[in-house]
């Protein structure tokens, strides 16, 4: 299957979302909390860190952005191959919303 230079700009930003989703975004922490540990640490001011320590390789995996991404490109792709009824709606929503991170993350740079 041949993909077009747009499909792929297409598909590079639904990942870019993806992965942004799955490792950094609040409302998926509780998929990522299985595999990870809190760990304190006092500095020395006396204030406490928290710091997340991956339990296993799925919370390696989880805690790399390089590796998600990874992962995720193969998922999308693959659900675009087999079954693009539902990844095309899937991979709009998800570059629509890159591009809106994207444009805020740079607003926010100029405001700021």
């Amino acid at each position: 299957m041949d993909l077009t230079f747009m499909q792929v700009a297409v598909l590079g930003v639904a990942v870019f979302r993806l992965t942004h989703l799955i490792v950094y975004d609040k409302i998926t922490e509780f998929l990522r909390a299985p595999f990870f540990e809190e760990e304190e640490e006092k500095d020395k001011s006396g204030n406490i860190d928290v710091y997340l320590v991956p339990k296993n390789w799925m919370g390696e995996l989880l805690s790399c952005h390089w590796c998600t991404g990874i992962w995720a490109a193969g998922g999308l792709y693959g659900l675009y191959f087999f079954c693009p009824t539902i990844a095309n709606p899937l991979i709009t929503v998800l570059a629509a919303a890159g591009v809106a991170s994207i444009i805020e993350t740079l607003i926010q740079k100029w405001i700021s």
